[in-house]
């Protein structure tokens, strides 16, 4: 292996264990008794500045037409505050391990998606993926000794709404574009306009917290998710820029994977056979959903670790 491939290959890793620290700092977060819409607000907020920080001459020069706004609206809401409402609540019921492997069935989902929309080709080896997803999602579901109490069953539901949310997300990307906007506009534009959806939604639910001192664990633990989102997403962006888009969506292993170590290590979280199974059967999902050619937009994989 060449030093530029191990350089990138040791980058692709450093995105991905970001990524997956995310799940167990969101669950410090819920647990302490913040609520989803309240969380959202800050992020979005957070997210923009960083962006607008880190990117503002681009910024500057940004189109505001009816086009991008229907992007922004669109992301705003399918990609960040239905899937946040409903995946920060299931994180407050099911341990953080389960919600990395469930957010694994994001590309097995796309794909009847992407099928409907004309976005891809009937495949056997993707649908081989989508029945594996299927089967993972069934061994956390199915057999009585998989979760740790019987009761969160009732919230794997909600988690894989979120999935299905950035499924949606990243076809409607591929098949109608982002009118213009680079990534980063994109993701600025939409954490713009999802802060200001998501200030009366945590207000008008009862849900809006103001940090103050002292500050508990909690509020750096959503300080630290949020930042992490927005450095990873510029990395990830560079580097499907430096090394192609199916180089970098290797993450999607990687971002599972760490985010159920990341929970054994800072939760103590442990898990049944049935849930290793699963985690093997999204790993092998995965594979097989996983495009053979730079064909997926930045934006539908950045998202889904949101």
């Amino acid at each position: 292996m060449s030093a530029e491939r191990m350089r990138l290959t040791g980058f692709l890793l450093l995105l991905g264990c970001g990524w997956g620290l995310t799940q167990p700092l969101i669950k410090i977060t819920v647990s302490a008794g913040y609520q989803p819409f309240g969380i959202i607000f800050w992020q979005m907020l957070i997210g923009a500045v960083l962006l607008g920080v880190m990117r503002w001459r681009q910024m500057r020069r940004m189109p505001f037409t009816i086009k991008t706004l229907a992007v922004w609206l669109m992301v705003a809401t399918i990609g960040t505050l239905i899937p946040g409402a409903t995946s920060f609540r299931a994180a407050f019921h099911l341990p953080s391990g389960i919600m990395s492997i469930v957010i694994a069935t994001i590309p097995m989902m796309a794909f009847p998606i992407a099928l409907a929309l004309g976005n891809d080709r009937f495949s056997f080896r993707r649908l081989g993926g989508l029945c594996l997803g299927l089967i993972g999602v069934g061994l956390i579901a199915l057999p009585e000794a998989s979760l740790p109490e019987r009761a969160m069953i009732a919230f794997l539901p909600l988690a894989l709404i979120a999935p299905f949310c950035y499924a949606c997300e990243g076809n409607i990307v591929a098949r109608w574009g982002t009118a213009g906007l680079d990534p980063f506009q994109v993701l600025f534009g939409a954490s713009a306009i999802g802060t200001l959806f998501a200030l009366p939604l945590a207000v008008g639910s009862g849900q809006f917290f103001l940090p103050q001192r002292p500050f508990i664990l909690a509020d750096f633990t959503m300080l630290l998710s949020s930042i992490i989102h927005v450095l990873v997403y510029a990395g990830y962006v560079w580097l499907i820029a430096r090394a192609g888009s199916v180089f970098a969506g290797q993450v999607s292993y990687i971002v599972t994977g760490s985010g159920v170590f990341w929970a054994m290590l800072l939760l103590g979280e442990t898990y049944s056979l049935w849930i290793w199974a699963a985690l093997a059967c999204m790993a092998v999902g995965l594979s097989l959903v996983q495009p053979r050619v730079a064909d997926p937009q930045p934006l539908s994989d950045t998202r889904a670790y949101g």
